[in-house]
């Protein structure tokens, strides 16, 4: 028998290892290593370990946050994934509202998390809609041109 934390080991290395699109498909990985779980563990786990979804050459696969890996996205990065994934953005005062297709917002709030974006003070992610507050300089209409540039939009 194999503990959770054995199990969330070896899904970190599968992830680094393999490019996973479906929990359906790590489930069938971890049954080659005699590992039987249902998708609803597997999703638990994904979940602890701080997996997203990322778009990879046109794909979207899990991917795991590294450990030593420095905290700041790289500008280019940053942009692919907003032009990746926001649709819309809009501001009020200093929050501004970023709209994605349904189940991604939190893809770009943790790319904006892990970022160096000027004013930005955090995120709040929703299905398809996340807020970033702005502090009060520059405030919520520079942050907002920020993101329309970043999303060419």
């Amino acid at each position: 028998m194999t503990t959770k934390a054995q199990r969330q080991h070896l899904i970190r290395e599968m992830l680094a290892s393999h490019e996973i699109g479906s929990q359906a498909q790590l489930v069938a990985l971890l049954g080659e290593h005699a590992i039987e779980v249902t998708q609803a563990t597997v999703s638990r786990d994904l979940d602890e370990l701080g997996v997203a979804k990322m778009r990879t050459a046109g794909r979207t696969v899990y991917a795991v946050p590294e450990v030593g890996v420095p905290e700041t996205m790289p500008t280019n990065t940053l942009r692919r994934v907003f032009g990746d994934w926001v649709l819309e953005v809009q501001s009020s005062q200093n929050i501004v509202v970023l709209r994605t297709p349904p189940g991604s917002a939190h893809v770009v709030a943790a790319a904006i998390d892990r970022s160096s974006l000027d004013g930005v003070i955090g995120t709040v992610a929703g299905d398809d809609t996340l807020l970033v507050v702005a502090a009060a300089e520059p405030g919520g209409n520079a942050v907002a041109g920020l993101c329309r540039e970043l999303a060419d939009l």
